[in-house]
């Protein structure tokens, strides 16, 4: 995308604080739109990231019928933690005082590892591809 006066942007969102620091927030492609509201991953994912039984993490949009996409957590736990629906409960109760509920992820589901190029950047499009795969509406 260009701007009016030649600047270039490749999606990145973020705002100026009073003293004129930019903070990049989340890239606009990786927006998750529930029931009308703008969600960006990157908040949650930053929770997520703090809790002691999480190795590393990705918050995507997934197809929902009522409100077009819910949010959901992708994690990879730390060595000699096992997946379980008890250790999903806890990451979701994690987030709730720190994220207005609409933010919280509705479901979790665990990986070995996330899908990262050799520098470490997450290839989210492969995750969402996963979810989105036989959908016609996909919200982007």
């Amino acid at each position: 995308m260009t701007h009016e006066n030649g600047w270039r942007t490749l999606g990145d969102m973020g705002y100026l604080d009073a003293d004129g620091y930019l903070y990049l927030t989340d890239r606009v492609a990786h927006m998750i739109i529930s029931g009308g509201v703008n969600i960006y991953p990157q908040e949650i994912e930053n929770v997520l990231m703090g809790h002691p039984l999480v190795a590393d993490v990705a918050v995507i949009g997934v197809p929902d019928e009522e409100m077009g996409e819910s949010v959901k957590a992708v994690v990879q736990l730390v060595d000699c933690v096992e997946p379980s629906e008890g250790v999903s409960a806890q990451l979701v109760e994690y987030c709730r005082p720190e994220l207005a509920t609409y933010k919280c992820p509705r479901t979790v589901d665990f990986v070995d590892e996330l899908p990262r190029d050799p520098n470490g950047k997450l290839y989210k499009r492969l995750l969402r591809d996963r979810y989105w795969t036989g959908h016609e509406l996909r919200v982007i």
